[in-house]
């Protein structure tokens, strides 16, 4: 077993139609985790069930996405996000999460409950590793963990800015143009005309 939080650099990964499960309570504490958690991460429920989420958290991963997370879950709203989790022994896999909050029938958040798929390689090679490296690297060029995470955030929102995107329009958006069907804005436009 891997201990004090080093990584093997040895990536595993899932099927396509798996699905990753689990939920938290509002502190983050892991309250419940399907099979696919258990295999892939190398915990057992009993190792998992009251421990902290960030028990599978990769170093390599910026702390602003993390931030921006939980600062939108807590707000109410989802979010979909790239993440590289670690496994016990310290390989790690990355997910596709949609993180969304849990409410009780009086409409205040109890919970939180997180799905992740297995994403496109090319994204994660060609978009997200090397915006997260960026990102890290802001992060860890400041002594202070709180400066270094905020110049990170700085970072982000002026990348998304020169896209003209938010970050949720960034995160659905890549790989899009390989999909069936997409047509860009300029194919769009030619439609438009054509059919005019």
């Amino acid at each position: 077993m891997a201990k004090d939080g080093s990584i093997t650099g040895v990536e595993v990964s899932f099927g396509q139609d798996e699905i990753i499960v689990s939920k938290t309570d509002l502190k983050g504490t892991i309250t419940y985790a399907n099979r696919l958690f258990l295999d892939i991460a190398g915990y057992t429920e009993a190792e998992v069930i009251g421990q902290p989420h960030s028990l599978i958290r990769h170093p390599h991963m910026p702390r602003c996405i993390f931030q921006l997370l939980w600062e939108t879950i807590s707000r109410g709203e989802e979010i979909f996000a790239y993440v590289v989790n670690r496994c016990k022994n310290g390989d790690h896999y990355w997910v596709y999460a949609h993180v969304t909050p849990s409410f009780d029938s009086a409409g205040s958040i109890i919970g939180y409950h997180s799905n992740r798929r297995l994403p496109e390689q090319a994204i994660i090679r060609d978009s997200i590793a090397p915006l997260y490296e960026k990102l890290r690297a802001a992060e860890e060029n400041h002594s202070n963990r709180k400066e270094g995470m905020h110049a990170a955030s700085a970072m982000l929102t002026s990348v998304l800015a020169e896209q003209g995107i938010e970050y949720d329009e960034f995160v659905m958006t890549l790989g899009q143009g390989r999909r069936r069907g997409y047509r860009t804005a300029q194919e769009n436009e030619i439609r438009r005309v054509e059919a005019a």
